[in-house]
């Protein structure tokens, strides 16, 4: 039997992009004797991309250089206002063009066109049947932007640009499942009064935290109009761990995916929620990155002949995003023995009850909210 095996498409304009140095992501502080480098900086991917050039199952992957995207493309999802904007940024940098972390540099142009061109690419791998899972390892990430707005270090969003190149492809219905530490605020507002793409996000309880992030992330945004209940929101408490992520794919996401029975599922590929992360608090090992790509693998062959898309966004953690993403694709691929995990604490020391809890009463909170949005 011919083993699985995975689609890598990267390009490396991606790696163009920096966003300098300051206090964390923000401006510098002249209380600091030293500036340390923006987190999401081209080193994690960089880890990522040697993991799996060098890690024992490299054989299962096959490379391809990914494109820049056209204007055309970009402005699949984005408004040609804001397009202008982002073009325009480049000509007076540093800009900080969401009046926080989110800057434009010489070489972020080349960049963010690298990660919507790529990621447009290995949905084309997929809906083409070139391979059944296909991994756009791109940066910066995109789940925060909106249609007319960046926010959280996210310029254009890859994922909805990937999205609405597939639905203009003939896919009829895109399941987004967005299990990024941060609520994927972005491609919920693209799609909120849609009924053609479900988009999912788990994350952690962040609420909304500026001008540029104006969603909450609760379970109580469950999409308006035509695409009420398509957006399910699901803010799992600090801490939540492997197995609480386990519990809420298996009982909450998977039956609504199966409900939505989409054609093509895109995943929002954060490892951000990893136990080293320094943006992200929910604590998971690479176990629980494991059963992730375990899960979403078994829900694409059973709904839509296991086309599956990852399109790489936050994870901060430089070595150990690495070794979380490399689990991701062990779980889709289903090897038996995987990597031993070198960082991570002992996770039978969970305490996951009361999340867990947590979890039941999001079913009812939903069914809730869509009784009152009728």
């Amino acid at each position: 039997m011919t083993k699985h095996t995975m689609k890598i498409i990267w390009h490396p304009d991606c790696f163009k992009h920096d966003a300098g140095e300051g206090c964390h992501e923000y401006e510098p502080s002249p209380l600091m004797e030293i500036n340390e480098p923006h987190p999401e900086g081209p080193e994690r991917l960089l880890n990522v991309k040697s993991i799996l050039e060098k890690g024992p199952i490299r054989e299962r992957f096959n490379w391809q250089v990914g494109r820049h995207a056209t204007l055309d493309e970009i402005a699949y999802f984005h408004t040609p206002q804001y397009i202008d904007f982002v073009l325009t940024a480049e000509q007076d940098t540093p800009s900080r063009i969401d009046g926080s972390g989110t800057v434009v540099n010489p070489g972020t142009i080349d960049a963010i066109m690298a990660a919507a061109g790529s990621s447009i690419e290995a949905v084309n791998c997929v809906i083409k049947n070139e391979s059944q899972c296909a991994y756009a390892l791109v940066r910066p990430p995109g789940h925060h932007a909106q249609p007319g707005m960046a926010d959280g270090n996210c310029i254009f969003n890859n994922v909805a640009i990937a999205a609405q190149h597939a639905l203009r492809s003939g896919i009829q219905k895109v399941a987004i499942i967005d299990w990024d530490v941060h609520h994927g605020n972005g491609t919920q507002q693209g799609f909120y009064e849609r009924d053609d793409v479900l988009t999912i996000s788990i994350h952690m309880p962040l609420g909304d935290w500026s001008d540029h992030h104006p969603q909450k992330g609760t379970v109580e945004e469950v999409g308006k109009d035509q695409g009420r209940g398509f957006n399910i929101n699901l803010p799992l408490r600090y801490g939540a761990g492997d197995q609480a992520y386990q519990k809420v794919m298996e009982e909450i996401v998977m039956p609504q995916v199966r409900d939505f029975q989409p054609e093509l599922i895109i995943i929002a590929c954060g490892q951000d929620a990893n136990q080293l992360d320094l943006n992200g608090r929910n604590l998971l090992s690479m176990q629980g990155f494991r059963q992730l790509g375990h899960l979403a693998n078994k829900l694409a062959q059973e709904l839509c002949d296991g086309k599956l898309v990852l399109i790489q966004e936050g994870g901060y953690a430089i070595t150990y995003t690495a070794f979380c993403m490399y689990a991701i694709t062990e779980g889709i691929l289903g090897i038996d023995k995987p990597m031993a995990d070198p960082m991570a604490y002992d996770c039978s020391i969970e305490k996951p009850d009361y999340v867990i809890e947590q979890i039941e009463g999001f079913k009812e909170g939903w069914q809730a909210a869509l009784s009152m949005h009728r």
